[in-house]
């Protein structure tokens, strides 16, 4: 009567459970841990462009300095850019093949993480990144590069520099400048959170603080965190956990790696998503979809309910059938019939999971 059959199996009744119907509505959790570490999420930080914008990042502008036009400095850009992942070189080429450019090979591509690409061009070196990647660089005409990034962010602009260089010295070609809209449903999601109990959610971002702040407004969002390189974020999703407790980080990226890894919870976009982010985060989200966000959280806490209802069944019972067997006897068919119908009984209040769709 005392064997604990119900109390070992109602755990993985109810997270298999509750795993299985995630999957149906295109969240993929990577373990029963993270199903009930889910439920202790308290904050929420999303990263901006892929995860809170739609990711269909557009370029908007093309201010070549010097000789050079518009078109050959996103043809230029383009060949340093295609050999990227980041959602800025993507809308770079996919401008320069609207344009009809042609787009040369770069060679020797290196990425610095938060700060810019680099890659050779026709015997010269092309570097594009913002303006802390020049900190450091003695670039002609950087001056007239800064003064234009400062105006297009000041439109709420994503800004980049463009430089070449050569046996001559480095030279600012260009500027290019990007934007991004608000995916349709973030606002939405934002607020079924804060109903849910979500006590804080924030938006991360290496743009600007003007470009951030202009997201977070239309979002709705509670704090907006500009600026950060991969290190800043993981540093600042610490931060929330001492704080708020359990933080659920939301993200793309490569840059978003380390966060994602770093957060109670990491919730990845499965598609649009890069695989270092899919391989780090401990959820992926099928199908992009923000509002799959509060579908899980609530799915979580109602296992964890699950359990606790399983476990206090099965404990009950076999308190209830030893004290039954002390005080009065009972009879080992019936303690039979006590012990099997409590394994039963919670295996099926944990398949009851299996009907939680979103």
């Amino acid at each position: 009567a005392a064997s604990p059959c119900a109390l070992v199996i109602s755990t993985p009744a109810a997270v298999l459970s509750a795993i299985a119907a995630a999957a149906r509505s295109g969240v993929l959790f990577k373990g029963g841990v993270t199903v009930e570490e889910a439920a202790r999420v308290r904050a929420v930080a999303f990263d901006k462009t892929g995860t809170l914008t739609a990711g269909e990042t557009r370029l908007t502008d093309a201010v070549a300095l010097g000789g050079g036009g518009a078109d050959a400095l996103v043809a230029l850009a383009a060949a340093v850019q295609a050999r990227s992942e980041h959602h800025l070189a993507r809308a770079t080429v996919r401008d320069a093949e609207a344009r009809g450019q042609s787009v040369a090979e770069a060679e020797h591509f290196v990425a610095v993480a938060g700060r810019g690409v680099e890659g050779t061009v026709a015997g010269r070196t092309v570097r594009i990144g913002n303006p802390a990647f020049f900190a450091d660089r003695d670039v002609a005409c950087l001056g007239d590069a800064l003064t234009e990034v400062e105006r297009l962010r000041a439109q709420a602009r994503t800004a980049v520099v463009v430089t070449e260089a050569g046996p001559d010295g480095e030279r600012a070609v260009g500027v290019l400048a990007f934007a991004d809209v608000l995916r349709p449903s973030a606002r939405e999601v934002v607020a079924q959170l804060k109903a849910l109990g979500i006590e804080h959610v924030a938006m991360l971002t290496g743009d600007t603080a003007e470009v951030g702040a202009a997201m977070a407004a239309e979002a709705g969002v509670d704090a907006v965190y500009a600026d950060l390189l991969p290190e800043a974020k993981v540093a600042l999703i610490r931060d929330l956990e001492a704080r708020w407790g359990g933080v659920a980080m939301v993200g793309d990226g490569v840059n978003d790696a380390p966060a994602l890894a770093a957060a109670t919870l990491g919730i990845a976009m499965g598609g649009a998503g890069t695989d270092v982010a899919l391989e780090t985060a401990d959820v992926v989200l099928m199908a992009d979809d923000l509002g799959k966000i509060p579908y899980l959280l609530r799915l979580s806490r109602r296992t964890r309910r699950t359990l606790a209802v399983n476990i206090a069944i099965s404990l009950g019972a076999i308190v209830v059938m030893v004290v039954t067997i002390l005080g009065v006897g009972l009879a080992l068919p019936l303690a039979v019939v006590g012990h099997e119908g409590s394994t039963v009984l919670v295996s099926l209040n944990g398949l009851r999971l299996l009907g939680a769709r979103d």
